[in-house]
């Protein structure tokens, strides 16, 4: 296999993989991706191609089939050593055969075989998978068709074989990407947002509950393709159930009917209206060279700068009275405090200034070792402990991490963010599933500090406990719960529950779901009554694209339950488990890791004389994009200097030995530099790069205390962006110096910043409390000349005084 880091160009090597054509169709909350990989062989030899590539870690794989000409071949799902033996045997006796299985080590990670493809032959590859959709922050439902393939670090010392991916610029990915997506749903469809280029929002019907939508022409497949779909009166409980397959057995999973269930618990107003003063808040951030390149495309600001600014906001929303600690993870890691530490105005400035010195320069993305120490130190009475993980997610070793976040589950909750293209969703998503906390996921030009602010505003949710389902169904009906049992709730966060219904009842029976659940000492109900009656289908009226999509529940059902049993042999490592495992994926029809697709075309075989040409597809590579094709336009830098960014950058991520491999093959070298250089630049396109603007929220709020008033003070005026002299000159007789600067930052916020109001409100909810605390005389009067100075229009309510 190539090295990780090895620039294939179409001159040096032909690539088979031409083009993939995507069709989504998304039914409210689950989503169903058929993906078409068009192959072409144009050696004059028989080939063998390897396609390396990611999906979403939650994605149930449910289909894969492959078109040679006339002859359609579907295939099956069987042990992954029995179809690796069948790929073999048919491979040598010169049959076209193909293979899909996913990555031993991380689940979002999948490796297609196409075998013995006849010179001048064309083959296409056609897979599906079903994926539930994300709640962001902003109530839009994410889809993301990964497109990068981040090389994923692997310690010095750990066993096993790395992730193996070849990788080529922007500019050199030889295959192209056509994408469109039908949607429906309950509820209108308001708008659908991509980070790519869209074709105009056309819906089908009078009540906009259906629509299409397209990627512009000309996509070329050098990003995450990200679709946000927004609906009308979306936070509604609801349940859906789907009838079993009839050719299915009755009593199986997918022969009885499924339900899933898609909870927004009601939390009692008391417990909403408060937030709590206490707990541990721990910070693991991501210093691998990784974290040097830029956000997105064309940004000046690195992801460790965007991490930086997002953590300070975070810190100085903490609330007084907690405890914190902040640690960086790299080859090594490094930690601010021995142990977590009282919040307070001195701690908080050392911890800033620990902050500001940081930068993307501790190597690898080691992230056992800081964990482990994390979790080795003793938790505080009353102070629940709250884990924020921001990484890249370029890690070899996720089933690892999972295990060990899952170990420590019931000591803290674990809030994780992906930052930039090719995270891997399954460590992102999975340290939040273990930890009872919540995901997300930082792409293109989103800013990272709504996101996090919403998880912080999770994490001061009163821990829920003694959670608890119970189904009322009619007389010979049966429920089994096919989900692991619920951890964590929040308000305003849904959770997915999935079920076999066993039994018969009547057309018009319906059952009732309650859940309960304790918070902050007082005990909950929520009940939903739903239908038995499955569903009518809220497919369009051509189905011939989507054949597999009508059982999508019960595909997500079976990998739910794949996944929990995988996990139970990870730890017990019982062979009876490895066995319900396969015999639930053959069933079923969804991969796991101890299965694999195969399909085999066994006419017209002819034994393979001599040996076959291999060729690996590349995927794109983010290496030469963004900050680094940036700094080949800034002259400033200098050719040489250049160069030595990115052999250091790249040093600082991967091992002695591949980089040295890398540089002996001449990869590196400074011709190959200025030939990739001239080769980006002829395919620039809008990558333009872009100043950094100074961000006048971040210095405002880097000025106030941890007890939540600001210093009427030169910094304060310039950040207002007036003079000291004016502040002080406009100052009420009647108000303190703090006072006064207090209510000034608050009028700024509400006044020039409403629009971010998410990202400030909970230290501008701290602010206020101060000024309540110090029963300051003459507010009105300070708001009233507040206004004056600073051209704004907020009354007293608003600030909450």
């Amino acid at each position: 296999m190539s090295n990780l880091f090895c620039l294939l160009t179409p001159e040096k090597d032909s690539v088979p993989l031409k083009s993939i054509d995507a069709l989504l169709e998304v039914k409210d909350h689950v989503a169903t991706l058929v993906s078409t990989l068009n192959f072409e062989n144009k050696e004059d030899k028989p080939l063998e191609t390897v396609f390396v590539f990611p999906l979403p870690g939650d994605a149930a794989v449910c289909h894969f089939s492959a078109q040679i000409g006339e002859t359609h071949i579907v295939a099956e799902v069987m042990n992954r050593q029995q179809a690796r033996q069948v790929y073999d045997d048919a491979l040598s006796s010169g049959q076209k055969v193909f293979v899909l299985e996913e990555s031993d080590e991380s689940p979002d990670i999948f490796s297609l075989k196409v075998g013995s493809l006849p010179p001048g032959e064309s083959a296409s590859i056609r897979l599906e998978y079903v994926t539930e959709l994300a709640v962001q922050a902003d109530d839009g439902l994410r889809f993301c068709l990964p497109a990068v393939l981040n090389p994923r670090y692997q310690p010095r010392g750990s066993e096993g074989p790395s992730v193996q991916v070849t990788s080529v610029p922007a500019s050199l990915v030889p295959y192209s990407l056509s994408f469109s997506a039908r949607v429906s749903s309950p509820h209108p469809i308001s708008k659908i947002e991509s980070s790519c280029p869209l074709e105009p929002l056309q819906y089908l019907n009078a009540d906009q509950t259906q629509a299409t939508v397209k990627l512009a022409t000309g996509h070329k497949f050098d990003r995450d393709v990200e679709l946000l779909i927004y609906y009308k009166d979306a936070h509604r409980p609801s349940a859906v159930v789907e009838a079993g397959q009839v050719s299915a057995k009755p009593g199986t999973l997918m022969g009885d009917p499924a339900v899933m269930v898609s909870l927004y618990p009601e939390f009692p107003e008391s417990v909403t209206s408060n937030f709590t003063s206490c707990g541990e808040f721990v910070f693991l951030l991501d210093r691998s060279g990784s974290m040097d390149f830029p956000t997105y495309c064309g940004s000046r600001q690195s992801r460790i700068a965007s991490a930086k600014d997002t953590l300070m906001l975070l810190l100085k929303s903490l609330p007084m009275g907690c405890y914190f600690n902040i640690y960086g993870l790299g080859d090594s890691y490094e930690q601010v405090f021995p142990k977590s530490a009282k919040y307070n105005q001195k701690n908080l400035k050392r911890a800033v200034k620990k902050v500001e010195e940081m930068g993307a320069d501790l190597g690898g993305s080691e992230i056992l070792e800081p964990l482990r120490q994390i979790y080795r130190q003793p938790c505080i009475p009353k102070h629940p402990r709250q884990l924020f993980i921001f990484t890249d997610g370029e890690v070899n070793y996720t089933k690892a991490v999972l295990d060990e976040v899952k170990e420590h589950s019931e000591f803290h909750r674990c809030f994780s963010f992906g930052i930039g293209e090719g995270a891997s969703s399954e460590l992102i998503n999975g340290m939040a599933r273990e930890g009872g906390g919540h995901a997300q996921f930082i792409v293109g030009k989103e800013r990272m500090q709504p996101k996090v602010m919403q998880s912080l505003r999770f994490a001061l949710q009163p821990l829920v406990t003694d959670i608890s389902l119970s189904w009322d169904l009619p007389e010979g009906v049966s429920v089994t719960t096919l989900s692991l049992p619920l951890t964590a709730l929040f308000q305003g966060q849904r959770s997915l529950i999935f079920a076999q219904l066993t039994g018969e009842c009547s057309e018009a029976a319906d059952g009732c779901l309650t859940v309960r659940f304790t918070t902050a000492g007082h005990p909950c109900q929520n009940q939903l009554h739903f239908s038995l009656q499955p569903a009518c289908d809220l497919d369009f009226d051509q189905k011939e694209d989507m054949p597999f999509a009508r059982s999508s529940i019960h595909r997500l059902a079976a990998r739910t339950l794949i996944r929990s049993l995988e996990q139970e042999q990870r730890e017990h490592g019982k062979p009876e488990e490895i066995e319900k495992v396969v015999d639930l994926s053959v069933q079923s029809g969804v991969s796991s890791i101890f299965t694999a697709f195969i399909a085999v075309n066994k006419s017209n075989g002819e034994p393979v004389q001599g040996p076959l040409i291999y060729r690996e597809n590349p995927t794109y590579m983010p290496l030469l994009r963004g900050g680094l094709i940036d700094l080949m336009f800034d002259d400033s830098w200098g050719e040489k200097n250049i160069f030595r960014r990115i052999c250091s950058s790249i040093r600082k991520r991967t091992s002695a030995s591949k980089f040295g491999k890398a540089c002996k093959n001449n990869l590196f070298s400074a011709s190959s530099f200025k030939k990739n250089q001239s080769e980006s630049i002829e395919n620039r396109g809008d990558c333009e790069p872009t100043e950094p603007a100074r961000d006048p929220l971040l210095e405002l709020v880097s000025l106030q205390d941890a007890s939540g008033c600001w210093l009427l003070d030169p910094c304060l005026a310039a950040a207002l962006g007036k003079s000291i002299e004016e502040l002080v000159k406009t100052r009420p007789s009647s108000a303190k110096r703090k006072v006064w600067g207090t209510i000034l930052a608050l009028i700024w916020l509400h006044g020039h910043q409403k629009d971010v109001k998410v990202e400030w409100e909970l230290l501008a909810m701290k602010a206020a409390s101060w000024l309540r605390a110090e029963k300051a005389v003459g507010v009105t009067v300070c708001v009233e000349a507040g206004n004056v100075l600073l051209g704004c229009n907020v009354t007293t309510d608003a600030l909450g005084l």
